[in-house]
């Protein structure tokens, strides 16, 4: 019943094959490399794709990987427990030729994994014919439980009981000659007496009429303080707005006239301190943080608190009694690197350090898996010399991390927008989210990166549906416009809005955008779309008609940096939505995120993570501020730093 069975090593040496169809493995196995080996995502041993489920098991201490493979739709319960014998099996039959590191010759595995699997397969059809005993009532729940322990008394719960309890605060109160005895306690007397079960007769008779006068209405009682004029309600107060009446404001507040996007207002003239924005972003972005000295200083802080727990680890010895099993060689035998990690040894560490992901904006579930990750990928492992548990932890999820957060496919936003303006194109990027992330105000640092490295730039209003997202994408373009004037770039408009106002098809106007483009010869487009929900199903399958019929470059899912768990949640049903509303065979899903507020999380930036591990996909911007230029790459190992601190 299985259909593949592999043994290789990590670094990438096929010890044994097992492959009982002619059916093609490869693509398979090397998705499960890529997507879930390397990619950290070793939480759960089981894996999907095309129509096989491919199961795992890692053994750390040789660098070994048993794969095997079976139809989907099949439920074969034996599998673990076979991956568990099959491992133990290989490792004691060539333990000297793995420990020699002697993995050129020949396995002769056949034969015994085989009888192995017979072996399973027998044991597996046994327990399926075998019937499964009744439970008796004795050991159900529900003879646990008493008459007693299902009633109870909402009176009691709501109203605190005015006695004090003689336990507590009651015997500091009272001398000891008025200290009530607890037969006669008045908190007893107010409780139901239950006898082997039973009420007695007046309990049973409050509960009836309580049951009975259920939903009847008490009547209203006014007090008698009260006077029939404070009993009318006050009507609103007028509202009086200052400068009332002044035609100037007015006119100034008065957008509807529209107004033509090259067209640069009072207001819309740059200051001194925009102005030296200019010139600042051109080529590549910066970091968040350089990689200076200080990576190598928190590398020392580091080194010192390993140095610390060795310290601590030595003196603890001192003070054990006399006696006892623990002498000063149970140091040594502890830190020298003789022990092998056991699931035990790592369950206490793994779990504190589940919960500081959690503190640190994690999404729950996200940490659990990435700690059940390391906890697989150390298993089995032998402790380096001197080497603490917490320290190699901590080291392990680190790097794990580092590598999940770094991007395993390149995202050149100008090497693409140059390559399609090679082909007379413009190249299209979509930005869409939930409400109030920053989609617009992000939107336009990107247009102002663009610009910063000579590429003309089209934005695309497409949020037909939120009162004043036209005009806000209209202030942009002003501003934008007078910081490269039109002088500069021979007389061109390097930022120009396209718009049709509101309540129209916003597939529609992205279509005619794109159209516009091509003709003026603009290098990009920016397609701006309204804010929606993730659970609304109306706007998703809108925004999956508008990604459908223009085929953008790029998708880039807009997410704040303040969210933890509601991150998993939007990410997972924007991806679900665009691929169930799509009538595309490889429908496009999301390709990049842009991570917003970065600057008011401190060093909760779980986020990241969070948003990373969801989808595969890369980190493109995070916005650290408010002006044109605050928009950076996301540097790796600066947010794990933060997250691990």
């Amino acid at each position: 019943m299985l259909d593949f069975f592999s043994i290789f090593s990590k670094g990438g040496i096929v010890l044994w094959c097992f492959q009982g169809t002619s059916q093609l493995f490869t693509p398979s196995v090397n998705a499960l490399i890529k997507s879930v080996i390397l990619q950290e995502r070793g939480g759960s041993n089981s894996y999907t794709h095309d129509q096989l489920t491919l199961k795992y098991k890692l053994d750390n201490e040789f660098e070994l990987v048993f794969v095997v493979a079976y139809q989907k739709i099949l439920q074969l319960s034996y599998i673990d427990k076979f991956l568990s014998d099959i491992q133990l099996e290989f490792r004691n039959k060539y333990k000297d030729d793995l420990q020699q590191g002697n993995v050129s010759r020949n396995y002769n595995f056949l034969d015994t994994f085989n009888s192995m699997l017979r072996e399973a397969e027998m044991r597996s059809k046994m327990e399926a014919q075998k019937p499964r005993p009744m439970m008796t009532f004795e050991e159900s729940k529900k003879s646990k439980k008493t008459v007693a322990s299902m009633i109870t008394n909402k009176k009691d719960e709501k109203k605190p009981s005015k006695t004090k309890n003689v336990s507590s605060k009651g015997k500091e109160n009272k001398s000891p000659k008025e200290t009530v005895p607890e037969s006669v306690s008045p908190a007893k007397e107010n409780t139901k007496p239950v006898t082997n079960g039973e009420l007695d007769d007046e309990t049973i008779m409050k509960n009836r009429e309580k049951f009975f006068n259920r939903g009847k209405k008490t009547p209203a009682t006014k007090s008698p303080g009260k006077s029939p004029e404070t009993d009318k309600k006050k009507g609103k107060a007028k509202r009086v707005w200052g400068n009332a009446g002044n035609n100037k404001d007015a006119v100034e507040l008065d957008f509807s006239g529209g107004g033509d996007a090259d067209q640069v207002t009072k207001e819309g003239t740059p200051t001194q301190a925009e102005l030296t924005q200019v010139g600042q972003m051109s080529g590549q972005l910066r970091d968040i943080e350089p990689e200076s000295s200080s990576e190598e200083n928190d590398e020392e802080e580091e080194d010192e608190e390993e140095e610390e727990e060795v310290v601590e680890a030595a003196a603890a010895p001192k003070n054990s009694t006399k006696g006892s099993s623990f002498g000063v060689f149970s140091m040594f035998k502890n830190l020298v690197g003789s022990k092998t990690l056991t699931k035990e040894d790592l369950e206490s560490t793994l779990d504190k350090m589940k919960d500081h992901l959690v503190g640190k904006n994690v999404a729950s579930n996200i940490a659990e898996n990435l700690c059940q990750s390391v906890g697989a990928k150390l298993e089995g492992k032998v402790l380096g010399t001197f080497g603490s548990i917490t320290s190699t932890v901590k080291n392990t999820l680190q790097e794990s991390c580092v590598q999940l957060l770094s991007p395993r496919r390149r995202v050149d936003i100008l090497r693409d927008a140059m390559e399609a303006k090679q082909q007379n194109r413009p190249y299209t990027v979509t930005f869409c989210g939930v409400n109030g992330v920053g989609k617009s105000t992000n939107l336009a640092k990107v247009c102002f990166w663009l610009v910063e490295n000579g590429f003309s730039v089209l934005i695309a209003a497409c949020d037909t549906f939120r009162a004043g997202a036209v005009e806000q994408l209209r202030t942009h373009t002003r501003k934008l416009n007078a910081l490269h004037p039109p002088d500069k770039h021979d007389g061109m408009h390097m930022v120009q809005l396209y718009e049709k106002g509101y309540g129209k098809d916003a597939a529609g106007i992205a279509m005619e955008a794109v159209n516009y483009a091509r003709d003026r010869h603009i290098n990009v487009v920016l397609i701006d779309t309204a804010g929606r929900m993730q659970d609304n199903e109306p706007l998703m399958r809108a925004l999956a008609k508008l990604i459908n019929v223009n085929q953008p470059d790029l998708v880039l899912f807009v997410g704040e940096a303040l969210v933890g768990n509601e991150a998993v949640d939007q990410l997972t049903k924007f991806n679900q939505a665009l691929a169930d509303h799509s009538n595309l065979t490889n429908p496009r899903l999301i390709d990049g995120i842009i991570l917003t507020k970065f600057d008011t999380i401190d060093d909760k930036v779980g986020a990241a993570v969070s948003m990373t591990y969801t989808t595969g996909q890369p980190i493109v911007f995070v916005g650290t501020g408010q002006t044109y230029t605050d928009l950076r790459n996301l540097n790796a190992k600066a947010v794990v730093h933060a997250l691990l601190k």
